[in-house]
């Protein structure tokens, strides 16, 4: 039976997610190790971020990646590899809140809100120097330049974010671009390294690489959606938090193209300006009704098609069916 067949039952679907979720248990412990630290502050904002939630996507990634390419792979290796990669992600979204001024992630304080900006900053740092010291005593050296390269990109992926706030007019192209960089490539590094660290040919590397980049993408523009449309009590935060600090993303440049002459202006006199909630009321019944949240469905679905494509090139078995049924569940998820 080929993935895509599985994976249009919902019962297996979710099963196969109980079985990830199974997995990230395990890692869970291997991440609190990687954040232990003899200054009680570090470890407070460590407990505070992990205990905010999350859904451990990018150590699962590694593990299913590298048990898709070989089921006898070393399972603590790829555990401890899942860990960094995790607590790299937590010093960006630590990072990110102090950037964003966000009070709370997922519903929690954020760390900033509960420990200032200057120790919050710090933390991250030290999150980033510790994971990429326990890349170096893995001791593969491809593995951390690959990391590395990845977190540079992260990195000046979010910068050119910046460089296009209050960008009304910014170009699908740039957008695209924006999103591979500050999201994808890091997606596409978990999977990458983790089929590397099991020994993967160089076409299942290549295919899984590919499979991280697509699902990043994906990713990242469902999540672009829900910012306008999602449940504020499952997302933990405001909505339009894009449009009100001046961010153009996919459902707003869907948009553009759909409004009168009078909308266009008004849309662009609040963008990244004061703006009240009636307002963003509105313009996010625009992008319902107009269709533009369709649009970005469908944008989103065509990367994961690409991305379940991807996967034919891997051998049959359970982690290639779980790396499908999270393909799917970044399609369909609400939070």
């Amino acid at each position: 039976m080929s993935t895509l067949s599985i994976l249009s039952d919902p019962a297996t679907r979710q099963a196969l997610m109980a079985q990830v979720s199974e997995e990230v248990g395990d890692i869970e412990r291997e991440i609190r190790k990687c954040i232990e630290s003899p200054v009680r502050l570090i470890q407070n904002i460590g407990e505070l971020t992990i205990g905010s939630g999350g859904k451990r996507l990018r150590p699962a990634f590694v593990m299913l990646a590298g048990k898709a390419v070989n089921p006898d792979a070393d399972t603590t290796r790829l555990k401890r590899l899942g860990a960094c990669m995790e607590v790299i992600h937590m010093a960006t979204l630590i990072h990110d809140d102090v950037i964003d001024n966000a009070a709370t992630r997922r519903g929690s304080p954020a760390a900033a809100s509960a420990y200032g900006n200057t120790a919050s900053i710090l933390t991250g740092d030290v999150f980033l120097a510790r994971a990429m010291l326990l890349l170096s005593e893995d001791g593969d050296l491809d593995i951390l330049r690959i990391v590395s390269q990845a977190v540079c990109e992260m990195a000046e992926g979010e910068v050119l974010e910046v460089e296009h706030r209050k960008d009304f007019d910014l170009d699908i192209e740039t957008h695209i671009k924006i999103l591979d960089m500050k999201t994808a490539a890091f997606i596409r590094c978990c999977c990458e390294i983790g089929a590397m660290a099991a020994g993967g040919s160089k076409a299942e590397v290549e295919a899984l690489r590919q499979y991280g980049r697509n699902i990043g993408l994906a990713f990242q523009i469902t999540d672009d959606i829900l910012d306008y449309r999602g449940n504020k009590q499952k997302t933990g935060k405001p909505i339009a938090t894009d449009f009100r600090e001046g961010q153009a993303t996919l459902p707003l440049i869907y948009l553009r193209k759909k409004l009168s002459d009078a909308e266009s202006q008004i849309a662009r006199r609040r963008f990244g300006a004061t703006v009240n909630e009636d307002e963003l009321r509105m313009i996010c019944d625009w992008m319902h009704t107009r269709e533009s949240f369709v649009e970005c469905e469908q944008a989103a679905d065509r990367y994961i098609q690409q991305a379940l494509s991807e996967l034919d090139n891997l051998n049959e078995g359970m982690p290639r069916d779980m790396l499908g049924a999270i393909a799917e569940y970044v399609a369909t998820r609400q939070n």
